[in-house]
């Protein structure tokens, strides 16, 4: 009974007999919908970070975007209430590439620095093919007050999707460190790779191989620094770093 009850309730019928077709003609229709949303979306972020590299960020507008799109300009609102908003999607698309490029090393590795180095290198990976485009905003992102500056409010969705990668860079090692100092390092490693960001923002040689070069040169390093913390001579050291973090933060 509950059964036929729903699949009556999905046709639009109080009783009698249910009608299938109706309710799958409603799913088909409200997927139909919901891809062609979709597309429309894509196709805004995409025109929009194309025009962005050709005319610059703040000499494109809303309504230049939505013209090249082919979409009305209240379409265009409806998506995304401004051109910052747009750029946060660009965030999260390019982090979740990220997510999805890190899966075969974390999956595959269980020592921390080959997991490290495996997630950095593919951050550059997902990056390089935004190289072009990411100078002519950057002066944008780094300005404190700006909403796509990575620190601020707006962008934390991808910020906290960021920390969540190195979590598992950590958790999934084999690392045997201060429980405390286990605790706050994905942050520290975040930050760590916003400055492997910053080099690869001005980053000029080929293919940015000084910016591969720098994770290859770096992450050793990392390493040794963190398996020092478990030293009893740099515990307490670690445990003050800790609390100027958290004081910090609070």
């Amino acid at each position: 009974m509950v059964g036929r009850w729903e699949v009556g309730w999905r046709g639009g019928l109080c009783g009698g007999e249910p009608d299938v077709a109706a309710g799958f003609r409603v799913a088909c229709v409200t997927e139909t919908k919901a891809v062609k949303s979709e597309q429309t979306r894509r196709l805004i972020v995409e025109t929009a970070l194309r025009l962005f590299r050709e005319r610059g960020y703040e000499a494109t507008t809303m309504r230049a975007i939505a013209k090249e799109a082919g979409v009305s300009v209240g379409n265009a609102y409806y998506y995304f209430g401004s051109k910052e908003e747009l750029i946060q999607a660009y965030y999260d698309e390019l982090q979740e590439e990220h997510v999805a490029a890190c899966r075969a090393v974390l999956d595959a590795e269980t020592e921390f620095a080959p997991r490290l180095l495996g997630v950095l290198r593919a951050r550059v990976d997902t990056m390089v093919p935004y190289h072009e485009f990411a100078g002519k905003f950057f002066k944008f992102a780094a300005e404190p007050t700006s909403p796509l500056n990575p620190f601020s409010a707006e962008s934390g969705p991808a910020r906290d999707s960021a920390v969540a990668i190195y979590r598992e860079v950590v958790e999934g090692s084999d690392l045997k460190i201060d429980r405390e100092f286990r605790a706050e390092l994905p942050e520290l490693l975040w930050i760590y790779s916003m400055g492997i960001v910053l080099y690869w923002v001005h980053d000029s040689s080929p293919g940015c191989r000084k910016t591969y070069l720098l994770v290859e040169r770096t992450v050793p390093l990392v390493n040794r620094m963190v398996s020092m913390s478990r030293i009893p001579g740099f515990k307490s050291v670690t445990r003050e770093l800790v609390g100027i973090i958290r004081e910090v933060r609070a």
